[in-house]
């Protein structure tokens, strides 16, 4: 994410930000925070309203609500979009805590001609953001004081599919990418995760993958 969380803010016209959001980065792995857009339902006053739209500092690595240890989540930073819904990680996510994570590319290893492993990088043209369909969780660590808000660990898990055609030589398997036909009904929280929301965002994230562009990351200059 080469991108300042103040231009996140300003273009998916976000009503609240976490007090701490990701410094932009070129090297993000697991367990690592990553921004996060969230349409959560409006408490309160305000209960009844349209949902507010959050930009937050999530840890990458999904938590479940049950487990006992966060080091759950440093497996769950990718759910296929095929078995989530039926995977105790990731079910109840896929109800009704959907969410983007938006990023400027992603990295995979390919084998080149010579046989040695090297890092690709996969983007869309002229700088256009990708947007991966993603599930959050909250999970209250009990080794925390009761009265301390940093308790409360906010993580997510980036959604996964068979890759498309034209980036199959990358990789077999792509993030789920969201576009701004079915970005709203996704990230709505009134609209139930059913097979056919998730079979939706699943097809439609083919048109957004073959415009990818993947090249060796030495060509492209990507910074450390």
């Amino acid at each position: 994410m080469s991108r300042a969380s103040s231009d996140l803010v300003a273009l998916f016209d976000v009503d609240v930000t976490g007090d701490t959001l990701p410094e932009p980065s070129w090297n993000i792995a697991p367990t690592a925070p990553v921004s996060l857009l969230v349409d959560a339902a409006p408490r309160g006053a305000d209960a009844g309203g349209p949902p507010v739209r959050r930009l937050a500092s999530a840890r990458w690595g999904l938590i479940p609500s049950w487990a006992d240890d966060p080091k759950v989540g440093a497996t769950a930073f990718n759910a296929r979009i095929e078995t989530a819904a039926e995977k105790p990680t990731f079910r109840d996510a896929v109800v009704s805590r959907r969410a983007v994570v938006p990023a400027s590319g992603y990295y995979e290893w390919v084998v080149g001609p010579d046989g040695t492993k090297g890092p690709v990088y996969v983007h869309l043209p002229d700088d256009e953001l990708m947007l991966f369909a993603a599930l959050y969780e909250w999970w209250r660590d009990p080794r925390v004081a009761p009265d301390d808000p940093a308790r409360w660990v906010l993580s997510t898990s980036i959604l996964t599919r068979p890759s498309a055609a034209s980036l199959t030589a990358v990789h077999e398997r792509m993030p789920v990418f969201v576009g701004a036909e079915l970005m709203e009904d996704w990230l709505d929280p009134e609209t139930e995760g059913d097979d056919d929301l998730l079979q939706g965002v699943s097809g439609e994230s083919l048109q957004h993958a073959e415009r990818a562009l993947f090249r060796p990351v030495a060509e492209v200059g990507v910074p450390d």
